[in-house]
């Protein structure tokens, strides 16, 4: 009796370990995936002429930045059981891709453009890559970490709403750096809720992912694109 419970057991935790497995592995998957329509709507955006046109005027970007992103994560949270939820998370990396031209056609326009975006991805790849081994390594509870993450991004954004108005680079700067802190702390948290199977949909936990990823490389950047103009 004792030795059928223990071997049940087992075949519980067993199960739940390669979901976990499963899950995580899927989520990485798709997230790679999901570079490629990222890198093609940055692209379009670039060579079209878009990102100097109609993503030009901050708050025409703006706008559509708020309504295309708030309707296509609602719609990949709504589908993300069945494969249309896949469909829309690809549609959803085109659309960011496409956004993020604006701020790549800007770095590029540098002499060392092609080298800082290059450097912008190794540090973003290298971060990710830290904080990957980190989520299997830490075994204490990150909840509060995720709390406190939380209410600083509450705070960069309240900032970011005044320096709209504002115009300041110093505070451009720092919120930047606050940022890139902030969510190299949220892809570790992300990643060790999937870890501990606190996620159990790999479309949600892509999502997830791929929102700190590409908030992350955005404001490096910034960074480094604001020290190159310095340097010069």
């Amino acid at each position: 009796m004792n030795d059928y419970s223990t071997n049940k057991k087992y075949i519980i935790i067993e199960n739940d370990g390669s979901i976990k497995n499963k899950v995580l592995r899927n989520t990485y998957l798709l997230l790679s995936i999901s570079l490629i329509p990222t890198v093609l709507g940055a692209a379009i955006g670039i060579f079209s002429g878009i990102h100097n046109t109609l993503l030009a005027g901050n708050g025409i970007s703006s706008l559509l930045f708020f309504i295309g992103t708030i309707f296509l994560m609602f719609q990949i949270e709504k589908n993300k059981n069945n494969s249309y939820g896949v469909i829309l998370l690809l549609t959803f990396t085109f659309f960011m891709g496409l956004m993020l031209s604006r701020l790549l056609g800007i770095i590029l326009g540098m002499h060392n453009g092609s080298q800082l975006v290059m450097t912008a991805f190794g540090s973003t790849s290298i971060i990710f890559g830290t904080m990957s081994i980190l989520s299997n390594k830490i075994k204490s509870d990150l909840s509060n970490l995720h709390k406190f993450l939380f209410s600083g991004l509450l705070v960069l954004f309240i900032i970011s709403l005044f320096n709209i108005f504002l115009k300041m680079s110093s505070i451009m700067i720092t919120t930047s750096i606050m940022s890139t802190i902030i969510f190299s702390g949220f892809i570790l948290v992300d990643l060790k809720r999937i870890i501990e199977n606190g996620e159990d949909n790999y479309i949600s936990a892509t999502l997830t992912l791929y929102l700190d990823i590409y908030n992350l490389f955005s404001n490096l950047l910034i960074l480094i694109g604001f020290m190159n103009n310095r340097e010069d």
